[in-house]
């Protein structure tokens, strides 16, 4: 079952009122709303942070993947060229891979501008800063990464395997 949008409403009614916040972001990442506005500004922080953080494993591994696959093609013969982006390529998957793929959040992208996003009820907002999370399908962007992670990997140890023999 999916909602449209789901609101962290920020209201303080104990000591562990930040608590609640995370399960209901975590309750809203479960029913994959589609969007998700998170009030308590901490929470949106981090939340922004680790989709962030995701996001740069992500853009990391697939940059240093192409950046692997096309020193190898132009410089074959130089190593230092190549083989640390295909190092940098796999670890960086296998990270995200680890860490990211499994977890709900993975599947959202913070939004900064609002009017991107009309169903958004602002005039019931407690704050003025809301994070805006819009859940995205990242399946081909998962596909391209572990190729080219794959790729850089074995292209590597390819070369590895050709000089030393």
């Amino acid at each position: 079952m999916t909602q449209d949008f789901a609101i962290i409403r920020e209201i303080y009614e104990h000591e562990y009122s930040t608590e609640e916040f995370e399960v209901e972001l975590d309750r809203a990442l479960e029913t994959k709303a589609q969007t998700i506005i998170v009030e308590p500004a901490r929470l949106g922080e981090d939340t922004a942070r680790w989709i962030a953080c995701g996001n740069c494993l992500h853009k990391t591994a697939v940059l240093s993947g192409v950046g692997c696959l096309v020193g190898g093609l132009f410089w074959p013969n130089r190593g230092i060229v190549f083989l640390p982006m295909g190092f940098t390529s796999v670890v960086c998957a296998g990270v995200y891979a680890i860490s990211w793929q499994f977890d709900p959040c993975c599947k959202y992208q913070v939004e900064y501008d609002l009017m991107k996003v009309p169903k958004i009820p602002l005039h019931s907002l407690t704050t003025t800063t809301p994070v805006v999370l819009v859940r995205k399908d990242d399946y081909r962007r998962k596909v391209l990464q572990n190729i080219l992670a794959i790729a850089a990997g074995s292209f590597c140890l390819y070369k590895i395997y050709k000089w030393h023999s």
